[in-house]
């Protein structure tokens, strides 16, 4: 079987930094797959990802080195066991909120008896290789997202779910869920103080803990205090941030592009 490099990366000690794909296209994929990104997130819950835009996307990144993962929209059986028949190789689950929440996510992703993932790996086993059904139980990578005050409440046996391989926070729903505005990149010291929740549980069970930034800088502060997984903007951003610098050096004007807003 194709080896999940991602996975591979993470228990080895490294830190992946992931990109952030919203655009519904097989090129703006494969662009996003032809830079130098340890993984790459297919974004289904938020933009106008489909199903079938997904499975375009997966097919463009696959000759490509970043490991494929999908945000599903939402924690359904369903949708999640058709991107990982499609060939994802890391699900990221939005708002889960109790153990037993995370429990239904990570048995949707394992076969029997781990799980009650069903069988038809059409083209995983294309992208992964024929063994791909031995092996998918011990290579598909995990993560719950935590973004609301219950999850964090909870927080202890999300993190104790037998077969959870991490957790990837959101930020703008986690400042939501506690009364203040959505945002990222948070350095408030109570916002701080939760986040260190999750990265210091996580770092308790060997766990990956993942999180979306938007400035560079704020990613590397990341990396550096010990999240594993750290998202950068997204497709989409980059783009507009590019595109307004690049048109204000045309201009003699100063200042750098701020991609128009958010992380999405």
């Amino acid at each position: 079987m194709r080896a999940n490099r991602l996975r591979e990366l993470c228990a080895n000690g490294g830190a992946a930094i992931n990109g952030w794909v919203q655009i519904p296209s097989g090129f703006a994929a494969e662009v996003m797959a032809s830079q130098p990104w340890d993984s790459l997130t297919i974004d289904m819950q938020h933009g106008p990802v489909d199903y079938q835009a997904a499975l375009a996307m997966l097919q463009a990144m696959s000759h490509k080195d970043p490991t494929p993962t999908v945000r599903v929209p939402w924690n359904e059986p369903g949708i999640i066991m058709k991107c990982l028949d499609a060939g994802a190789f890391g699900i990221i689950c939005p708002m889960v909120n109790t153990a037993e929440q995370a429990e239904q996510f990570v048995k949707t992703c394992r076969y029997p008896p781990k799980g009650f993932r069903s069988f038809g790996p059409t083209r995983a086993m294309l992208y992964a290789g024929a063994d791909y059904p031995a092996h998918a139980n011990d290579s598909v990578l995990t993560f719950a997202m935590i973004e609301t005050e219950e999850a964090v409440d909870n927080l202890d046996g999300i993190l104790d779910t037998d077969g959870l391989d991490g957790v990837y926070i959101g930020p703008a729903d986690l400042c939501q869920s506690y009364g203040a505005a959505e945002r990222v990149d948070l350095k408030e010291p109570a916002m701080v103080a939760i986040l260190d929740k999750i990265l210091d549980g996580c770092k308790k069970r060997n766990l990956i803990c993942g999180i979306h930034t938007m400035d560079p800088n704020y990613a590397r502060h990341c990396v550096e205090k010990g999240y594993q997984f750290v998202t950068i903007a997204s497709d989409g951003r980059l783009l507009a941030g590019a595109c307004q610098a690049a048109i204000k050096v045309a201009r003699g004007e100063t200042g750098e592009g701020d991609g128009a807003g958010g992380p999405y």
